[in-house]
């Protein structure tokens, strides 16, 4: 298939990682060249046209100083493109940025997607880069990146696991011979686990949190073992009887209670993967172990958990935040593998 890939010494150029909450762009040969915030804020102009004002990490400060007219939005939700006039804005800013420019003025980009998005979807993303300057433009599933970035051996016959937990979505694919045999999606991932922190604390402690400080507790003390190695701090909210700033001491069960319902929801779809991998790989993945990926990979004791309830051996793949970015920028130098892993539009 396409073997056209193989006239150049590289598949690609650029590497984009549009995720729900940061976009990673990584150039080959140069590494990483941008991490921000998958975030645009803009001003509501004469009828339905929206007044771009910045995007990313700019986009974020203004949002925290400004007055109430300045609206923030993130263009990717659940990993694909919801706003395509901002999403196109927000890759037009990247691509253009000064680091990313002076690597590749027009790049042939790859762009990682989650598993099973619609030909619609797949659209979207290509015309939104091409129009934001990229002069080709190749897809791939993000759980075949993931893999790539964990250092899983995806051109054996082998069959390997890996669960990747974004920020929108949790993805668990059984990978062999460079093609994904089974993948379960679901839309549980970290912005999830911090809405469930936020309700928590409405309803069992009476408290109303910020989404950052639900984030921050999460990171900090969250457990999915909440009774094993317990932690305590201080929280700042406002008291939802009256309505004034009350603290209130929590402990790491606390989060890790507030947390357990989307952690299950993820072990729950790792059963299910393995109840739907042939047997024959299911051995392999005895053999060889769970690999997580993605931000979600952090929660404390998420591995232990799951290795207790699944009954396989797990490890956390080597910096699982930019496993996607590391396994994107491997792809680029490789014209073989991006034939073979690419989606057909």
């Amino acid at each position: 298939m396409f073997s056209f890939l193989r006239k150049d010494s590289a598949a690609a150029d650029v590497y984009i990682d549009l995720g729900t909450a940061n976009t990673i762009i990584s150039a080959r040969g140069h590494g990483i060249l941008l991490n921000e915030p998958s975030l645009v804020a803009y001003t509501q102009g004469e009828g339905s046209r929206k007044k771009v004002l910045a995007v990313g990490r700019v986009a974020k400060d203004v949002l925290s100083r400004t007055p109430g007219n300045v609206i923030g939005q993130k263009p990717i939700r659940d990993g694909v493109i919801a706003d395509f006039d901002l999403a196109h804005e927000m890759l037009k800013e990247f691509l253009l940025r000064p680091e990313v420019k002076k690597a590749f003025s027009r790049p042939r980009v790859v762009v990682s997607l989650p598993y099973g998005v619609t030909e619609v979807e797949k659209k979207a993303v290509i015309e939104a880069c091409r129009q934001a300057g990229a002069k080709q433009v190749f897809l791939i599933d993000e759980p075949m990146a993931a893999a790539i970035g964990a250092g899983l051996p995806i051109k054996d016959a082998t069959g390997s696991m890996v669960v990747d937990i974004g920020g929108g979505t949790t993805e668990i694919a059984v990978i062999a011979l460079a093609d994904i045999v089974y993948c379960k999606a679901i839309r549980v991932g970290g912005h999830k686990i911090d809405e469930t922190i936020l309700s928590y604390f409405k309803r069992e402690k009476k408290l109303i949190i910020s989404e950052a400080l639900a984030e921050e507790l999460k990171i900090s003390i969250g457990s999915a073992v909440p009774k094993k190695d317990i932690r305590t701090t201080t929280v700042q909210g406002r008291d939802m009887e009256s309505g004034l700033p009350r603290s209130l001491e929590v402990s790491s069960e606390d989060v890790g209670a507030a947390m357990n319902q989307p952690v299950q929801e993820i072990i729950n779809a790792i059963h299910q993967a393995l109840e739907n991998t042939p047997p024959e790989l299911v051995s392999d993945i005895i053999e060889n172990g769970v690999v997580l990926a993605g931000g979600g990979a952090l929660i404390r004791h998420l591995d232990l958990r799951i290795r207790n309830e699944v009954r396989l051996p797990v490890r956390i793949a080597e910096n699982p935040l930019l496993a996607l970015a590391v396994g994107g920028e491997k792809v680029l130098a490789d014209p073989d593998l991006l034939d073979k892993i690419q989606l057909e539009v």
